[in-house]
């Protein structure tokens, strides 16, 4: 089961490892290329007899196949990380995007090919070199390549798997965890990517992620000469986490594994398809969890608010609930009200914006100079 930290993570290890990882070549030209190799390469010079020359080149050329199909397989094994050395939102995204121990599943058959390569290499290279005749010779060389090109064939599709992996992994955003960022958060449709496009400079990137239907925008603020990242997360819903989808995983992967500031959008006016009262219900659970964060509510499309709260026919409008009624009437304690459409608030919105992320600046410097004074420590 996918689970996620319920409080805010300072950051130990660097994020970027998937920007790292090696080059794979597809299995086939892996293959190719060592047999072309391995078929180049000449008996030891100086060997009068025909049958201990055939021997010699037989047994060297299978050697050579065997080392030109395992080295590039053992680099692949060591370059590619641990999955415990990633920073923890890189390992929730592996997770989230190739299933839960898949990633290890796949280098662990690239190693186990490489294991084979050289157990079968080494038998038949012994083989060829005990020949007793030419013949006996060509035909042990022969049926070594053809036993090892059979097998590679045959298997060499998780060496293709780990391409796609490492394609896949390559593509993911990278977060600047030394940059403060605003993580605006909510139920689905509440105005989030609005937002964020109104408080980026210039046009937000769309980052795609393997597993969503849609980009998520990640744009930049620069306020008094400093910068900030901002971004939207997909919508959460109300439900139990292992009920939750990989959009909403990824939205609570980058609260408990990111250095971010909360910017939590509510939707009073009954456009967003979420009731006021479940996105009540999915406010108090995530402020529970994640309310070491610094953190901003918003309520949005206050154009659209009337004097009476809504009310959606599944809900029962009698419910004696104090808190509840006045969620629905005006979001929670000191939310601002802001219109994309009109502009209401969104002058005081920048400005709030503006204090919270220079307040996570500082707080991402504390957490820097610990991790320094620490390191000086060991």
């Amino acid at each position: 089961m996918f689970g996620f930290q319920d409080k805010e993570v300072m950051p130990a290890e660097a994020v970027g490892a998937f920007q790292k990882l090696p080059m794979v070549m597809p299995s086939v030209d892996i293959l190719y290329s060592a047999l072309r190799k391995a078929k180049r390469v000449s008996p030891t010079k100086g060997i009068a007899n025909v049958a201990k020359r055939e021997r010699n080149r037989g047994a060297k050329q299978l050697d050579a196949l065997m080392k030109e199909l395992a080295v590039p397989l053992r680099t692949y094994k060591e370059n590619f990380p641990n999955r415990k050395d990633l920073h923890p939102y890189e390992r929730s995204l592996v997770e989230l995007t190739l299933g839960d121990g898949n990633y290890e599943e796949v280098l662990g058959k690239v190693d186990a090919l490489r294991k084979k390569v050289v157990s079968v290499g080494k038998e038949h290279a012994s083989l060829c070199a005990k020949s007793l005749t030419k013949r006996e010779a060509e035909e042990r060389l022969i049926e070594g390549m053809k036993k090892i090109e059979e097998m590679f064939n045959r298997e060499g599709k998780a060496i293709d798997d780990l391409l796609n992996i490492a394609k896949t992994l390559r593509a993911m955003p990278v977060v600047n965890l030394e940059t403060p960022t605003l993580c605006l958060v909510g139920a689905p449709n509440v105005g989030k990517s609005s937002l964020v496009r109104l408080l980026s400079t210039g046009k937000p990137e769309v980052c795609n992620y393997p597993f969503t239907t849609r980009g998520i925008l990640m744009g930049h603020i620069t306020l008094s000469y400093q910068n900030f990242q901002v971004t939207d997360t997909p919508g959460l819903l109300r439900r139990h986490d292992e009920d939750r989808n990989n959009l909403e995983k990824l939205t609570l992967a980058v609260l408990s594994h990111l250095p971010t500031a909360v910017l939590y959008v509510h939707d009073l006016s009954g456009e967003c398809g979420t009731s006021p009262s479940d996105q009540f219900v999915i406010y108090k659970e995530i402020k529970e969890r994640f309310g070491d964060h610094l953190w901003l509510d918003v309520v949005s499309k206050c154009d659209l608010l009337s004097d009476s709260p809504v009310v959606f026919i599944t809900e029962d409008s009698s419910a004696d609930d104090f808190e509840l009624a006045k969620y629905r009437r005006m979001g929670p304690d000191g939310a601002l009200r802001v219109s994309v459409k009109t502009e209401a608030g969104i002058a005081q919105l920048k400005s709030r914006v503006h204090e919270l992320l220079t307040s996570q600046s500082a707080k991402i410097k504390g957490w820097n100079s610990n991790e320094e004074t620490l390191e000086a420590l060991r």
